[in-house]
């Protein structure tokens, strides 16, 4: 039996994981064709492995065990936030009253979602010194999709014909993606030596053809953008928006407010900032939040409070961009961002970013003679370093990682293209503020071990990781062959 095997190789034709215990529970119920209506039955073979239930719970429990996660160890990830998710946010989101709601009951019966959505979009308007917010989109891209579609409708409605969107080039790489699919162009904005974005570029791109400008602040080189006083006044001189990309506010909350600093339209994937991390793809959640003359034109229904502070969905909405998701969110995660909030209040939400932003400086800090910085000024909730001094190639590097219990930080130059050849071996490091001091140490001397290797066994770095499941395709099989020889995947 291999780790890695299929469900479908556990097969056993007969073999089945449950029964009817109810002897007076109707047979003809588990007969489709007795209560389907005629001609939507799909009869027939589905195809599905007929497994015991004690080898579907082997199965997954194993596999569980194969994965890495915030919960078996760290994982820095730079720009996608992987913090530990508290297992109490887990527990009220599961609660009978959210856990058995179904989205087509009827609206009147889910009045506990309502009051708690309310709360949830008064305090995201709160932490982001935002007018009005919508909790619809499923993730951050869907978000980003949904501030645009909003830029667009408002410029639309004044007859006004902007067509362009101005993206910086450190920014998420989904902005782009996101302003395309609504129909804008792309005009790319250079970084400077400094990290910052380049305001004699800026200002040459501005026009009466842009509709906003989308900008990450910090940006996705962990640094906060100076000058953004004058970046607003400048985009709102032009006539434009300002969109402030909120993938991760954990350099802010509770310290800075993007709506205080002139962004009209914001993100907030909440997946990442306010529990829920979204390992494997999802689940995710990206609320849209806007100042109040943007307001109208969110996705209907609108979450609203009548005059005694009843919560209830708004469906009159006739300026709306209409309906972006299925019903009202991906819920779940909705309620873990509630819980997160409430369980820390507004001190403990700045103490997170106090936190974070410290681990992040300490780790700069003390690998900063292994891995460079790019940036000499401080860094925010996370560091971009320098692997050009290294002896291997920082994708090994980075792998070797895996086997010391650390997921790999971001490669900055492997996703984003467009950044220049000082970026391709640069790494990305984010470890929130859920990692003790103790834990970076761990991760800052784990860090120390494998530069100390591939000094003297290079071949232990290019043919890691050796843990794992599933092993990296390898040139030299002589040298694979010796890692297998040795009985811990060490050097000494």
């Amino acid at each position: 039996m291999t780790k890695t095997q299929s469900i479908y190789s556990l097969h056993r034709a007969g073999v089945s994981g449950t029964g009817i215990v109810d002897p007076d529970f109707p047979i003809d119920a588990l007969n489709t064709a007795a209560w389907m209506p005629e001609g939507e039955a799909r009869l027939g073979d589905l195809g599905l492995p007929e497994v015991s239930e004690i080898d579907v719970i082997r199965h997954f429990t194993r596999q569980s065990h194969e994965s890495h996660g915030v919960d078996t160890g760290s994982y820095p990830l730079g720009s996608c936030t992987m913090k530990y998710n508290p297992k109490r946010n887990d527990r009220m989101a599961q609660l009978d009253g959210f856990r058995y709601a179904h989205p087509l009951q009827p609206p009147a019966t889910l009045q506990g979602l309502w009051d708690t959505f309310a709360d949830l979009q008064d305090a995201l308007a709160e932490i982001t010194g935002m007018d009005a917010f919508t909790l619809q989109p499923a993730a951050g891209a869907h978000g980003e999709f949904t501030g645009l579609l909003t830029i667009q409708r408002y410029f639309a409605d004044r007859g006004e014909d902007r067509r362009t969107i101005l993206i910086p080039d450190s920014a998420h790489g989904t902005n782009p993606a996101s302003a395309a699919m609504v129909g804008f162009q792309c005009r790319l904005i250079p970084t400077t030596s400094r990290g910052l974005l380049d305001m004699e570029t800026f200002r040459s791109l501005l026009g009466p053809d842009t509709a906003g400008l989308m900008l990450t602040n910090p940006s996705t080189l962990g640094l906060f953008e100076e000058q953004i006083e004058e970046i607003a006044a400048a985009v709102h001189d032009a006539g434009a928006l300002l969109y402030y990309d909120g993938a991760n506010l954990n350099a802010l909350m509770g310290i800075v407010r993007p709506g205080d600093m002139g962004f009209d339209v914001i993100h907030v994937n909440t997946h990442k900032t306010l529990s829920t991390p979204h390992g494997g793809g999802g689940p995710g959640s990206g609320p849209c939040g806007v100042k109040s003359f943007l307001a109208p034109y969110l996705p209907a229904p609108h979450i609203r409070r009548d005059a005694a502070g009843k919560a209830f969905p708004d469906w009159d909405a006739p300026h709306s961009v209409g309906k972006v998701k299925s019903f009202y969110g991906h819920v779940e995660v909705l309620l873990r961002a509630w819980a997160y909030i409430r369980t820390l209040g507004g001190s403990g939400l700045r103490y997170a970013t106090e936190t974070a932003v410290l681990n992040a400086n300490y780790l700069k800090a003390r690998l900063a003679d292994l891995l460079p910085p790019l940036f000499e000024q401080h860094c925010m909730h996370e560091c971009l370093l320098s692997g050009g001094s290294l002896s291997v190639d920082a994708a090994d590097f980075v792998k070797r990682l895996i086997d010391f219990g650390i997921h790999p930080p971001t490669l900055v130059g492997a996703g984003c293209v467009h950044f220049g050849p000082d970026y391709r071996t640069a790494m990305l490091i984010e470890p929130t503020e859920t990692e003790s001091k103790a834990a970076l140490d761990l991760m800052i001397d784990s860090f120390r071990k494998v530069a100390n290797e591939a000094a003297v066994a290079p071949f232990m770095i290019e043919t890691a990781p050796h843990t794992t499941p599933v092993a990296k395709i390898v040139k030299d099989e002589s040298a694979w062959l010796s890692v297998l020889e040795t009985s811990d995947g060490s050097v000494s």
